[in-house]
Protein backbone atom coordinates (compact mmCIF):
# COMPACT_ATOMS: atom_id res chain seq x y z
CA UNK A 1 0.00 0.00 0.00
CA UNK A 2 1.64 2.82 -0.82
CA UNK A 3 0.77 6.49 0.69
CA UNK A 4 1.94 9.87 -0.41
CA UNK A 5 4.32 10.83 2.32
CA UNK A 6 5.02 14.15 0.26
CA UNK A 7 1.64 15.20 1.27
CA UNK A 8 2.08 13.70 4.78
CA UNK A 9 5.06 15.56 5.79
CA UNK A 10 3.70 18.49 4.13
CA UNK A 11 1.17 18.46 6.60
CA UNK A 12 3.26 18.07 9.75
CA UNK A 13 5.24 20.21 8.78
CA UNK A 14 2.16 22.81 8.87
CA UNK A 15 1.27 21.79 12.63
CA UNK A 16 3.42 24.41 14.57
CA UNK A 17 1.62 27.05 13.13
CA UNK A 18 -1.67 25.50 12.90
CA UNK A 19 -1.29 25.27 16.72
CA UNK A 20 0.19 29.00 17.14
CA UNK A 21 -3.26 30.12 15.34
CA UNK A 22 -5.49 27.80 18.04
CA UNK A 23 -3.35 29.94 20.62
CA UNK A 24 -3.96 33.56 19.27
CA UNK A 25 -7.52 32.37 18.85
CA UNK A 26 -7.75 30.86 22.05
CA UNK A 27 -5.74 34.35 23.82
CA UNK A 28 -8.14 36.45 21.48
CA UNK A 29 -11.52 34.96 23.26
CA UNK A 30 -10.42 34.89 26.95
CA UNK A 31 -9.22 38.25 25.88
CA UNK A 32 -12.80 39.11 24.70
CA UNK A 33 -14.26 37.24 28.02
CA UNK A 34 -12.69 39.50 30.18
CA UNK A 35 -13.25 42.95 28.92
CA UNK A 36 -16.47 41.47 30.61
CA UNK A 37 -18.38 44.27 28.39
CA UNK A 38 -20.26 41.23 26.08
CA UNK A 39 -18.60 38.83 24.24
CA UNK A 40 -18.66 37.84 20.60
CA UNK A 41 -21.81 35.79 19.55
CA UNK A 42 -20.01 32.64 19.62
CA UNK A 43 -18.20 33.86 23.28
CA UNK A 44 -22.09 34.31 24.28
CA UNK A 45 -23.79 31.28 23.06
CA UNK A 46 -20.91 29.88 25.07
CA UNK A 47 -20.99 30.99 27.79
CA UNK A 48 -24.46 30.79 27.90
CA UNK A 49 -24.23 26.52 27.79
CA UNK A 50 -21.07 26.73 30.37
CA UNK A 51 -23.51 28.52 33.08
CA UNK A 52 -26.60 26.71 32.07
CA UNK A 53 -25.00 23.39 32.42
CA UNK A 54 -22.31 24.39 34.78
CA UNK A 55 -19.41 23.20 33.08
CA UNK A 56 -16.09 25.03 31.92
CA UNK A 57 -16.38 28.10 29.20
CA UNK A 58 -13.82 26.00 27.51
CA UNK A 59 -15.83 23.12 27.75
CA UNK A 60 -18.37 24.75 26.33
CA UNK A 61 -16.70 25.64 23.17
CA UNK A 62 -15.81 21.67 22.56
CA UNK A 63 -19.20 20.84 22.46
CA UNK A 64 -20.58 23.33 20.32
CA UNK A 65 -17.83 22.69 18.29
CA UNK A 66 -18.87 19.26 17.92
CA UNK A 67 -22.81 20.14 17.29
CA UNK A 68 -21.45 22.47 14.87
CA UNK A 69 -19.27 20.02 12.79
CA UNK A 70 -22.22 17.64 12.59
CA UNK A 71 -24.20 20.35 11.26
CA UNK A 72 -21.51 21.20 8.69
CA UNK A 73 -21.55 17.53 7.54
CA UNK A 74 -25.68 18.46 6.44
CA UNK A 75 -24.20 21.25 4.09
CA UNK A 76 -21.25 18.64 2.80
CA UNK A 77 -18.54 20.68 4.77
CA UNK A 78 -16.10 18.24 5.81
CA UNK A 79 -13.79 18.18 8.70
CA UNK A 80 -9.88 17.78 8.38
CA UNK A 81 -7.47 17.14 10.84
CA UNK A 82 -7.29 20.82 11.52
CA UNK A 83 -11.25 20.54 12.09
CA UNK A 84 -10.46 17.88 14.82
CA UNK A 85 -7.87 19.79 16.46
CA UNK A 86 -9.19 22.98 16.74
CA UNK A 87 -12.27 21.36 18.50
CA UNK A 88 -10.35 19.86 20.98
CA UNK A 89 -7.39 22.25 21.56
CA UNK A 90 -9.16 25.64 21.43
CA UNK A 91 -11.02 25.16 24.38
CA UNK A 92 -8.18 23.57 26.02
CA UNK A 93 -6.10 26.51 25.93
CA UNK A 94 -8.99 29.16 26.60
CA UNK A 95 -9.65 27.59 29.86
CA UNK A 96 -5.74 27.08 30.39
CA UNK A 97 -5.48 30.98 29.95
CA UNK A 98 -8.32 31.89 32.21
CA UNK A 99 -6.67 29.91 34.89
CA UNK A 100 -3.24 31.57 34.40
CA UNK A 101 -4.43 35.05 34.65
CA UNK A 102 -2.87 37.05 31.79
CA UNK A 103 -5.59 38.35 30.53
CA UNK A 104 -5.70 42.06 30.51
CA UNK A 105 -8.44 43.78 32.72
CA UNK A 106 -9.08 46.64 32.88
CA UNK A 107 -10.85 49.48 35.13
CA UNK A 108 -12.31 52.14 33.30
CA UNK A 109 -14.86 51.46 30.00
CA UNK A 110 -12.67 53.20 27.49
CA UNK A 111 -9.99 50.88 28.39
CA UNK A 112 -12.77 47.90 28.26
CA UNK A 113 -13.34 48.53 25.07
CA UNK A 114 -10.29 48.97 23.93
CA UNK A 115 -9.14 45.54 25.10
CA UNK A 116 -12.32 43.60 23.52
CA UNK A 117 -11.01 45.34 19.87
CA UNK A 118 -7.51 43.79 21.10
CA UNK A 119 -9.11 40.71 21.84
CA UNK A 120 -11.00 40.62 18.52
CA UNK A 121 -7.86 41.70 16.30
CA UNK A 122 -5.55 38.60 17.84
CA UNK A 123 -8.70 35.97 17.49
CA UNK A 124 -9.12 36.90 13.80
CA UNK A 125 -5.56 37.18 12.98
CA UNK A 126 -5.42 33.55 14.26
CA UNK A 127 -8.00 32.65 12.36
CA UNK A 128 -6.77 33.62 9.35
CA UNK A 129 -3.25 32.10 10.80
CA UNK A 130 -5.03 28.47 11.02
CA UNK A 131 -7.23 28.64 8.25
CA UNK A 132 -4.34 29.51 5.74
CA UNK A 133 -2.66 26.79 6.66
CA UNK A 134 -5.07 23.85 4.57
CA UNK A 135 -5.29 21.56 6.53
CA UNK A 136 -9.15 22.30 7.36
CA UNK A 137 -10.77 25.34 9.07
CA UNK A 138 -11.85 24.90 12.70
CA UNK A 139 -15.79 23.94 13.02
CA UNK A 140 -16.96 27.95 13.06
CA UNK A 141 -14.68 29.11 10.37
CA UNK A 142 -15.31 25.83 8.08
CA UNK A 143 -18.98 26.40 8.02
CA UNK A 144 -17.92 30.41 7.34
CA UNK A 145 -16.03 28.95 4.54
CA UNK A 146 -17.89 27.05 3.22
CA UNK A 147 -20.98 29.58 3.44
CA UNK A 148 -18.78 32.06 1.57
CA UNK A 149 -18.08 29.34 -1.46
CA UNK A 150 -22.12 28.87 -1.65
CA UNK A 151 -22.93 31.55 -1.75
CA UNK A 152 -20.21 34.05 -3.45
CA UNK A 153 -20.48 36.58 -0.64
CA UNK A 154 -17.35 37.59 1.42
CA UNK A 155 -16.81 37.32 5.13
CA UNK A 156 -17.98 40.99 5.85
CA UNK A 157 -21.23 39.86 4.58
CA UNK A 158 -21.01 35.78 5.59
CA UNK A 159 -19.51 36.10 9.46
CA UNK A 160 -22.17 38.72 10.36
CA UNK A 161 -25.19 36.87 9.32
CA UNK A 162 -24.06 34.04 11.19
CA UNK A 163 -23.09 35.48 14.65
CA UNK A 164 -26.12 37.29 14.61
CA UNK A 165 -27.97 33.75 14.67
CA UNK A 166 -25.54 32.52 17.07
CA UNK A 167 -25.99 35.43 19.52
CA UNK A 168 -29.57 34.95 19.42
CA UNK A 169 -29.59 31.44 20.44
CA UNK A 170 -26.57 32.76 22.97
CA UNK A 171 -28.60 35.29 25.03
CA UNK A 172 -31.98 32.61 24.93
CA UNK A 173 -29.76 30.63 27.24
CA UNK A 174 -28.59 33.29 29.70
CA UNK A 175 -25.07 34.21 27.96
CA UNK A 176 -24.08 37.71 28.82
CA UNK A 177 -24.64 40.67 26.18
CA UNK A 178 -23.60 44.10 25.94
CA UNK A 179 -22.35 46.86 23.72
CA UNK A 180 -18.88 44.73 23.45
CA UNK A 181 -21.29 41.86 21.55
CA UNK A 182 -22.46 44.95 19.12
CA UNK A 183 -19.34 46.04 18.13
CA UNK A 184 -17.82 42.50 17.63
CA UNK A 185 -21.14 41.40 15.54
CA UNK A 186 -20.79 44.44 13.58
CA UNK A 187 -16.96 44.43 12.97
CA UNK A 188 -15.78 41.09 13.25
CA UNK A 189 -16.35 40.15 9.42
CA UNK A 190 -14.54 43.84 8.70
CA UNK A 191 -11.61 43.15 10.30
CA UNK A 192 -11.42 39.47 9.44
CA UNK A 193 -11.76 40.60 5.51
CA UNK A 194 -9.22 43.53 5.86
CA UNK A 195 -6.65 40.74 7.62
CA UNK A 196 -7.76 38.68 4.48
CA UNK A 197 -7.12 41.50 1.97
CA UNK A 198 -3.88 42.87 3.96
CA UNK A 199 -2.09 39.48 3.43
CA UNK A 200 -3.41 38.71 0.12
CA UNK A 201 -5.67 35.94 0.69
CA UNK A 202 -8.85 34.40 -0.52
CA UNK A 203 -10.99 32.27 1.55
CA UNK A 204 -12.71 31.41 -1.73
CA UNK A 205 -9.35 29.66 -2.82
CA UNK A 206 -8.95 27.87 -0.41
CA UNK A 207 -8.16 23.96 -0.86
CA UNK A 208 -8.58 22.66 2.59
CA UNK A 209 -7.46 19.24 3.18
CA UNK A 210 -9.94 17.08 4.27
CA UNK A 211 -9.03 13.90 6.22
CA UNK A 212 -11.34 11.94 3.39
CA UNK A 213 -8.35 12.82 1.24
CA UNK A 214 -6.14 10.84 3.18
CA UNK A 215 -8.24 7.75 2.76
CA UNK A 216 -8.19 8.58 -1.36
CA UNK A 217 -4.75 8.30 -1.18
CA UNK A 218 -4.90 5.47 0.24
CA UNK A 219 -7.12 3.60 -2.01
CA UNK A 220 -5.10 5.27 -5.14
CA UNK A 221 -1.91 3.39 -3.69
CA UNK A 222 -3.55 -0.05 -3.32
CA UNK A 223 -5.12 0.67 -7.04
CA UNK A 224 -1.20 1.38 -8.22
Amino acid sequence: MRINREMVIEDLKKLPSLFIGFLLCAYGIAQMKGANIGMNSWGTLNLGTANKFNIEFGQASQIIGILILLFSLTLKIYPGVGTILNMIFIGMFIDMIDKVHIIWRPETYLLKVLSLFLGLLVFSYGAYFYIKQELGAGPRDGLMVGLIKITGLSATYIKPGIEITVLVIGYILGGLVGIGTVLVTLCGGYILNKIFLLKGFDPKETNQRKIYDYFVEVREGVRR
